[in-house]
């Protein structure tokens, strides 16, 4: 039960950084989890913020692997 609410937890910070606009820009992996890294260009200054998510759970990498992929179908 308690991987279930962390997952939970995981899904609605990618929900909340994808919501907002931001893109995935990068993935590491290791034996602790994943670490996305988020941009946001922002159109009338061309800062770039970047986020950084860690993510520990199974369910967890396979959503944002779900993502990501729609995010680079969406590109081509």
């Amino acid at each position: 039960m308690r991987e279930h609410q962390q997952y939970l937890i995981e899904r609605e910070k990618i929900d909340y950084f994808i919501g907002r606009g931001y893109r995935i820009n990068g993935i590491t992996e290791n034996l602790s989890g994943a670490f996305i890294e988020f941009n946001l260009k922002d159109v009338k200054t061309d800062e770039i913020s970047n986020e950084t998510l860690h993510i520990q759970t199974a369910n967890g990498r396979k959503y944002f692997s779900a993502l990501l992929l729609k995010q680079i179908q969406s590109v081509t």
